[in-house]
């Protein structure tokens, strides 16, 4: 996001707690200033001065919200909401907030517009339904919320995740040869590479803002809604070698749903996505080619969000709530606010 944001002379300052500072992969990501704060412990002052407050900071997937629950629901729902309330009272006219796709729960076969039933399964979901419905009740005259519905996120990055489904089925197939699905491969799961996402927020922040005041937009291509089965059988054609192995009993999983985005297409013209699945899986391929990628690497704590969270706790670094024990002397990330 930083790079396209820059590239559209916009100038930047980050919000981040750095608690993925030790996880990258390949070179660093482009450093911005940034405040070293807790969105949990902002106040008015924090946000005075600024156009545009993006608001990606949350627990990010579903294990890591059912561990934690009531700190998934403080952070990503009780924070977001204080957030939005103290970007209106400072004068921020544009509230961009990172919603998510996961929001429709078991849809089935159904094709899940904006306007469908919301039927959150998880801690995570919940919370995002939850910090939508309130910051919602906010939007008025100055300021401006909306709320873009990203698709499961995939491709590398700086700080790249393997806990994400084509990342994670690209690491096996990279690391055993066999590509491991832990359900039956049936369901339904939209994807949209990281890139993507982020032209999406950039197209939101240019659009007028009687276009978009308000709304939900789902964020990812009609073309990019696979079932996880097919996800693997295009990492297997891009892979040589490999196989596709179910786990365990190869159970059904409920959350599945297929998603529209043609709204997005019709309001945000700008946006403009490049990428496809197949392309995703030779992005990181290639990256695993470039800079390595172990077993040992892909089933530790780096790559995994929840991995590296539970690593500073058991260390004592951070407590029980998430909160650094101590200041850290790291460099500060790039989440754009």
């Amino acid at each position: 996001m930083v790079p396209l944001f820059r590239r559209a002379h916009h100038n930047l300052v980050g919000l981040d707690l750095n608690y993925f500072s030790e996880c990258d992969f390949g070179p660093r990501a482009e450093a911005i200033p940034a405040i070293r704060k807790d969105i949990r412990d902002l106040d008015e002052n924090d946000l005075r001065g600024f156009d545009a407050v993006v608001h990606l900071a949350a627990l990010s997937n579903d294990p890591m919200g059912e561990l934690i629950p009531e700190l998934t629901l403080d952070i990503n729902y009780r924070a977001s909401v204080k957030l939005a309330r103290l970007a209106k009272a400072a004068g921020v006219k544009r509230f961009l907030y990172s919603s998510s796709c996961s929001i429709y729960g078991a849809a089935g076969e159904q094709v899940m517009s904006e306007n469908a039933p919301l039927k959150p399964m998880t801690a995570y979901a919940e919370s995002k339904v939850r910090a939508e419905e309130e910051i919602s009740a906010l939007a008025g005259e100055g300021f401006s919320p909306v709320f873009l519905r990203n698709a499961t996120a995939y491709g590398a990055s700086p700080r790249f995740r393997a806990d994400l489904v084509l990342n994670n089925l690209t690491c096996w197939a990279f690391t055993t040869k066999a590509i491991r699905i832990m359900s039956d491969g049936t369901p339904w799961r939209p994807i949209v590479h990281i890139e993507d996402i982020a032209r999406a927020f950039l197209a939101a922040l240019a659009a007028p803002v009687e276009k978009i005041h308000d709304q939900a937009f789902n964020v990812g291509l009609d073309a990019e809604n696979y079932r996880v089965r097919d996800i693997a059988e295009i990492v297997k054609h891009v892979i040589p070698g490999c196989t596709v192995e179910y786990a365990g009993k190869g159970g059904f999983d409920p959350r599945s749903y297929r998603v529209d985005f043609g709204k997005i297409a019709r309001a945000l013209p700008d946006f403009q996505p490049k990428w496809n699945a197949r392309m995703g899986v030779e992005e990181v391929y290639a990256g695993f080619q470039r800079n390595g990628l172990s077993l040992e690497d892909f089933q530790g704590w780096r790559f995994t969000r929840l991995g590296q969270l539970r690593r500073l706790i058991d260390s004592g670094r951070l407590d029980a709530s998430l909160r650094w024990r101590q200041v850290e002397t790291t460099a500060a990330g790039s989440s754009a606010a």
